[in-house]
């Protein structure tokens, strides 16, 4: 674990330095995510003024939501930017290179860089997510770690869905449509999924689990989330990060380079 580490301290650093190249362009860009979180964040205020409620949750509630959503995706986003960089690699012939590295390759094509600009807007998040956490009071010490765990939990199966997109780039070497869908997906879990009408509600909770990643982990510090659906939300995940390493697995011995 300390090798891997250090490893990815290295890839970091790199990947901070060139952001470092075009400053303008990285002020501008991380504007635009500010702006984009406030505006929605305002449409939710604007939305709830007049409703009261939101899929009977109030305004604390709701943004509690949206900003568990934006820490898990913003997270995700930071750890996993070299994703959207992958096909390259492979189309290029440059996954070779990373297969003969003495670095787990799967660890080389997931950290392989790191976004500041989504590193910069973690500890705001955190910060709105303690204060917005102080002034929902029937919160409990109980309902926070399972909130801690089930945050984790989505990471795990963020993380998993990632490893099926770099698999998918080697198989058919696309990759853009696939982590665009996945970034459509998971953006319905802005607001509480229980805003939806079934089917639809089951379909992004359990077949593409976007209720277990963003909105679980809210519902348990609510204590709106019973045991049972704790158990399945860990049960799945884990089944999803099986099926993501062995199609991994599958993926990398089915190449066979660019030049072939």
């Amino acid at each position: 674990m300390s090798k891997y580490f250090r490893v990815w301290l290295l890839l970091s650093f790199a990947s901070f330095q060139s952001f470092f190249v075009s400053r303008i362009g990285a002020f501008l860009f991380l504007v635009g995510k500010i702006l984009r979180f406030i505006f929605f964040a305002l449409f939710l205020i604007f939305l709830i003024s007049k409703t009261k409620v939101l899929a009977g949750y109030n305004l604390w509630q709701v943004m509690l939501f949206y900003l568990t959503f934006n820490f898990i995706d913003s997270t995700t986003q930071m750890l996993f930017r070299e994703v959207y960089r992958f096909r390259q690699q492979v189309i290029s012939g440059n996954f070779d290179l990373v297969l003969v590295k003495p670095v787990n390759s799967l660890f080389r094509s997931l950290f392989g860089w790191t976004d500041i600009l989504d590193f910069i807007t973690l500890i705001p998040f955190i910060i709105m997510i303690i204060f917005v956490i102080s002034k929902i009071p029937e919160i409990t010490s109980l309902g926070i770690v399972f909130y801690i765990v089930l945050v984790v939990n989505a990471l795990l199966i963020a993380t998993s869905f990632h490893i099926i997109v770099l698999a998918l780039a080697i198989l058919t070497t696309e990759i853009d449509h696939a982590i665009m869908i996945y970034r459509d997906l998971t953006g319905m879990g802005k607001i509480p999924v229980g805003i939806y009408s079934e089917p639809l509600r089951s379909f992004i909770t359990f077949v593409v689990p976007v209720g277990i990643m963003m909105s679980y982990p809210v519902e348990s510090l609510l204590g709106k989330l019973s045991t049972g659906a704790v158990s399945v939300a860990f049960f799945i995940s884990l089944f999803i990060f099986s099926l993501s390493m062995i199609l991994w697995n599958y993926a990398v011995k089915s190449y066979t380079s660019a030049s072939s």
